[in-house]
C-alpha cells in the first residue's frame, strides 16, 4: 500500500507597497516686527457708541427737515445752532473748546482704527499657516512664577510681563544669591521659550534678600 502524500504548502514572495513619504508640515511662520502678528480687537463697545451717536443725530436733522418739509417751523435747537454759528467767532472759547473736543474724537477714532489692541494677548508661533494661537499675559505671566519658585533658595516671585520684556523680582532666603540668579535666568529662559510666543521677551531678571521687619 502506498502512504497517502501530504498536502504541499508553496511559499510565494510578498510584494512589499512602500507609503511614499507624506510632505514635511509648511514651515512654522516666525514673528516679525510687522503689526500683522497680533490679534486684531472687535472693539464693540467703540463701534457701538460712534454707532448710537450717528444714529440719534442722523434722526434728529431727519426729523427736523422732515417738519419743514411738511411747512411747520424748524426745531429750537437747530434754529439756536445756526444764530450761535452765525454770529460767536472763531476764536470764541466755546467754538475752540468743541473744535478740541471734535479732534481728540477724531483721533482717539483714528489710533483705534489703525492699532490691533488686545494687548493682553501674546500672538503664538504658528506651526501651520492656517492655524493661530495666543496665550493670555497673565498666564504666561504665572507660569513663569510657578517655574521661578521650583529653584531652591527663592521665597517670593513677582512677575510682570510685557510685550517684550520679561521683569522678574525674586527674594531669596538662604543660598548664595549669584547661584540663585543663575539658576533663575537658566529655567526663565527655558520657560519663556517653551511658552512659544512669535516674539519672546527679553528678561529682566533682580534677586535681593527680604527686607528686615521692625
Amino acid at each position: 500500500m502506498s502512504e497517502p502524500r501530504g498536502s504541499e504548502t508553496t511559499t510565494q514572495p510578498l510584494t512589499v507597497i512602500e507609503k511614499a513619504p507624506e510632505p514635511p508640515p509648511p514651515a512654522a511662520e516666525e514673528g516679525t516686527d510687522g503689526r500683522s502678528d497680533r490679534f486684531w480687537s472687535v472693539r464693540r463697545v467703540p463701534a457701538g457708541i460712534v454707532a448710537l451717536l450717528l444714529l440719534v443725530v442722523a434722526a434728529a436733522f431727519l426729523y427736523d427737515i422732515a417738519a419743514v418739509r411738511a411747512h411747520r417751523p424748524a426745531m429750537r435747537w437747530r434754529r439756536e445752532l445756526a444764530a450761535q454759528l452765525s454770529t460767536r467767532p472763531l476764536d470764541d472759547t466755546w467754538v475752540l473748546v468743541g473744535a478740541g473736543v471734535a479732534a481728540a474724537l477724531g483721533l482717539w477714532l483714528f489710533v483705534l482704527a489703525v492699532t490691533p489692541g488686545l494687548r493682553s494677548l501674546l500672538p503664538m508661533r504658528r506651526p501651520h499657516t492656517d492655524v493661530r494661537a495666543g496665550l493670555r499675559r497673565d498666564a504666561a505671566a504665572m507660569v513663569l512664577r510657578d517655574r521661578a519658585m521650583e529653584i531652591a533658595g527663592v521665597r517670593a516671585v513677582r512677575v510682570r510681563l510685557r510685550r517684550r520684556k520679561a521683569d522678574v523680582r525674586a527674594v531669596s532666603h538662604f543660598r548664595d544669591l549669584d547661584d540663585v540668579r543663575a539658576d533663575l535666568d537658566s529655567t526663565l529662559k527655558d520657560a519663556i521659550r517653551g511658552l512659544g510666543l512669535t516674539r519672546p521677551p527679553a528678561l529682566t531678571l533682580h534677586v535681593a534678600r527680604p527686607g528686615r521687619k521692625g
